[in-house]
This record gives structure tokens, C-alpha cells and sequence, in this order.
């Protein structure tokens, strides 16, 4: 039988996740995951890809309020949930234009200090609407501020098989998954084509290419060739190093941990 493990959201793009116990299923994705981003002076976004001391910025979501805190120098700062200026913010996420909406100048200052770069935090309102990629879409689905669909999902076996190869184990958190599951064989969720948890239809649309970001260390910033490099010798696909699966969805509710996930189609 196949468990939702773990749940995560990233609320701010590319900062530290959350783990959670349950999570609400919205149109876009999980509620909050990844309603904010940091973009530079040009409106583009900021990632670990460039600036990895980004992960020391961890984050916690409580009712109407975002707090942040670098583990690095315990600075904290927090703001409201619906906190903007109401400014508009023409910014870019990939090949999408998005408007987005300016947070505040204080939180624009305490980025800029502790990440020691010039940043803007910025939202992504209801009103904003980023269709996925047409080429994947199967009813004009939307996501939040992901690098491209509404969930990521992750077999925990699939993260076993790859420590089995290495070294030195990493935790799941360096592939910043949305779903997490037990039960089943390693990299089952690339046949899981269509499944169910609690009422709602998930479809595997598109396995997930992955980048750099993966040999970040998310409690030090520390960069390595690790697990890129072991991944790559036996999980690359064209020139792509895959691991997990890019979902869609079908459908609105609450899924927690424990949740079973019933297979509808492989």
C-alpha cells in the first residue's frame, strides 16, 4: 500500500520548505507553495542555482503571518500573509511574464542584507493567473511561482535506491518534493500516470529534470558534485538527470500524512 509520508511547501521560491501535516489542495497547488519569490533589480527571480545561501533562510507559516529567520546570524523578520503595497510588478519566471504585487521596502531591505544582493519580495496574487506549459496542459491548469507545474512528488524508495550509490546519504529535502510516499519500488512514481488521495486526481505529466540546486546543502549552503553526480550515471534521460514527477490535478480538498494514494492508471 502506497502512504503519503511528507508533505512540503516552499512558500517564498527557492527559500527553506515547510514540513506539514496536512496541506489544502487549491488550484494552484498547495496552499501558500510558492506565492512569493525574491527578484533582482531586472524582475528576475532569484534562486539557490546562483545563491545558495538562500537555503539558510528558513520559513514558517502561522495563520496570517510569514516568518523568516537565517540560521546563519538568527536575524528574523516576518510579514503579514496579505501584506503588499498594492504596487505592480512585471517579473519573469522562466519563459512566463507574471504581475506580481511588492510586499514592502522593509522586507525588500532585510532580503538585500541577508542575502547580500539587491532583492525585491514580491506576491503573486488571485488575480494573477500562470497557465503550465501548453504542451503538458490538459485543461488550462495554472501553478503558483514553481519552476513549472502545481506539485512535485517523490517516492521515498526512490531516494533509498540513490543513498544505496552513495557515499554519503541526503535527505529528501535537497529535491525540494511536494509529495512524498512510502510503499512500492524505486522510481514507481514514473509509471504512476493517474492516481487519487482523498478525492483528488493527480496526473503525471512530466518527470522532473534536476539542477544544481540538488548539491546544495540545505542546512549550510554547501555545494558538492553530490547526489547530481551519482544521479546522473544511471537516472539521465537525453540530456536531462530525472528524478520525480511533475503532477496536475483534477479536483480541491485537504490531503495529509497517511493519506493512501489509490492507483487509477499506470
Amino acid at each position: 500500500m502506497k502512504k503519503l509520508s511528507e508533505l512540503f511547501i516552499y512558500p517564498v521560491k527557492s527559500l527553506g520548505g515547510i514540513s506539514v501535516k496536512e496541506a489544502e489542495v487549491t488550484d494552484r497547488g498547495l496552499k501558500y507553495d510558492r506565492r512569493w519569490m525574491l527578484i533582482d533589480s531586472t524582475g528576475k527571480f532569484l534562486t539557490q542555482r546562483a545563491h545558495p545561501h538562500m537555503a539558510l533562510i528558513k520559513v514558517d507559516v502561522s495563520r496570517d503571518t510569514l516568518f523568516f529567520r537565517n540560521i546563519k546570524n538568527t536575524d528574523q523578520f516576518s510579514v503579514g500573509i496579505d501584506e503588499t503595497t498594492g504596487k505592480k510588478i512585471n517579473s519573469t519566471v522562466w519563459d512566463d511574464r507574471v504581475e506580481l504585487q511588492q510586499v514592502n521596502t522593509i522586507a525588500d531591505e532585510w532580503f538585500s542584507q541577508n542575502l547580500n544582493t539587491r532583492c525585491k519580495l514580491v506576491f503573486m496574487p488571485e488575480e494573477t493567473k500562470r497557465l503550465v506549459d501548453k504542451s503538458f496542459a490538459q485543461n488550462d491548469e495554472i501553478t503558483s511561482l514553481s519552476d513549472g507545474y502545481p506539485f512535485l512528488i517523490i517516492g521515498q524508495a526512490s531516494l533509498d535506491d540513490l543513498n544505496s550509490k552513495m557515499v554519503e546519504k541526503v535527505p529528501m529535502n535537497r529535491f525540494r518534493p511536494n509529495l512524498v510516499f512510502t510503499g512500492g519500488i524505486p522510481f514507481e512514481e514514473d509509471t504512476m500516470k493517474k492516481f487519487s488521495i482523498s478525492g483528488i486526481t493527480f496526473y503525471s505529466v512530466k518527470p522532473c529534470g534536476r539542477c544544481v540546486i540538488t548539491t546544495v546543502d540545505q542546512n549550510t549552503a554547501q555545494k558538492s558534485d553530490e547526489p547530481l553526480r551519482t544521479l546522473a550515471s544511471y537516472r539521465t534521460f537525453g540530456n536531462k538527470v530525472n528524478f520525480g514527477m511533475n503532477l496536475l490535478h483534477e479536483g480541491s480538498g485537504t490531503i495529509k500524512i497517511g493519506d493512501e494514494i489509490i492507483i487509477v492508471e499506470k
